[in-house]
């Protein structure tokens, strides 16, 4: 017999109900449940959302704290960190119309809610700016780098947009700066295969075995010691034009992870040396309205002042 469908419990500020499930027995309350699987936030923290009516059951309703936890039962909860800092700057709108948002990002500003990072991701300002609380990711850039990011306005035609980005048929240029290496042959394609790094849960590597990532590079402009690149990702895979202008030897200027880490995850932002990785241009033929759609990132990366 089949599961009922999850709920779809409205969001509260922009932020959608995350979900747990109570794998076995072994908590007698579902605060018990809560301060022992999800210790990011303390005991005395989740007594106060219980208290507050944060912490619902799959109808929506309110869960007090001392309510007996179930094997099998879903929790909802509303993300959020009291302590979250603020944007550093605002994004930008470059499209709206009733089927696609497109907005432009800066610099330290997550897609979607992770970690510390909830009312400033992106995907929550926009659901607050907006109105749109359906407002849903079609893609994701690091949060380190400035650009593009498109989302899908009406839930019944996300997995046709989606689907572009599955079947690569979305046209993304990026803008970098590295160093200038003028004995590297350019333009070339490089392919590799990515992994996680098995001890560094926030960074990737390059492994043995058959690609699952493409790039290709160019060199747009030399900017004395440094150069302008123009990289076309061919797969989405994570960090992957960083690692990749790493692997080339020509890592991008401001990258706090590679070649070495510079700063753990979870350290403050060094706001003075932004990533310059910018998401410069998104091009593909709309599968809802039959248009070709092209949109491109009026930012400018730090390191390019003065050129």
């Amino acid at each position: 017999m089949s599961r009922p469908s999850r709920p779809a419990l409205p969001p509260r500020d922009g932020v959608g109900a995350s979900c747990v499930a109570v794998p076995s027995a072994g908590w007698a309350t579902v605060l018990d449940f809560l301060a022992d699987r999800l210790p990011a936030l303390t005991r005395a923290d989740w007594q106060a959302r219980l208290d507050a009516g944060a912490v619902l059951d799959e109808a929506g309703h309110p869960l007090a704290a001392h309510a007996p936890c179930r094997p099998g039962q879903r929790l909802f909860y509303y993300r959020g960190w009291a302590g979250e800092p603020p944007a550093h700057e605002a994004e930008h709108i470059v499209f709206q119309d009733d089927w696609l948002v497109v907005a432009d990002k800066p610099h330290f500003m997550p897609v979607t809610p992770g970690g510390r990072f909830v009312q400033r991701s992106l995907l929550v300002r926009l659901r607050r700016r907006l109105g749109l609380a359906a407002l849903s990711p079609l893609h994701r850039i690091d949060r380190e780098t400035a650009g593009l990011v498109a989302f899908a306005v009406q839930p019944h035609t996300r997995d046709a947009y989606q689907a572009l980005f599955r079947a690569r048929r979305v046209h993304k240029l990026y803008e970098a700066v590295a160093p200038h290496a003028p004995a590297l042959e350019l333009p070339r394609t490089h392919r590799s295969r990515l992994a996680p790094d098995p001890e560094r849960f926030f960074v990737s590597r390059e492994v043995p075995g058959a690609p699952n990532s493409e790039t290709h590079v160019e060199r747009a402009a030399v900017l004395g010691a440094h150069a302008l690149y123009r990289l076309r990702p061919v797969s989405g895979q994570r960090h992957q034009l960083r690692l990749h202008m790493h692997a080339l030897g020509i890592p991008i200027l401001g990258d706090a992870f590679y070649p070495r880490v510079l700063r753990p995850a979870g350290a403050d932002d060094d706001a003075a040396r932004p990533l310059q990785l910018l998401a410069r241009a998104l091009a593909f033929d709309d599968p809802v309205t039959g248009q070709p759609r092209r949109f491109e990132s009026a930012r400018t990366l730090a390191a390019l002042a003065g050129w």
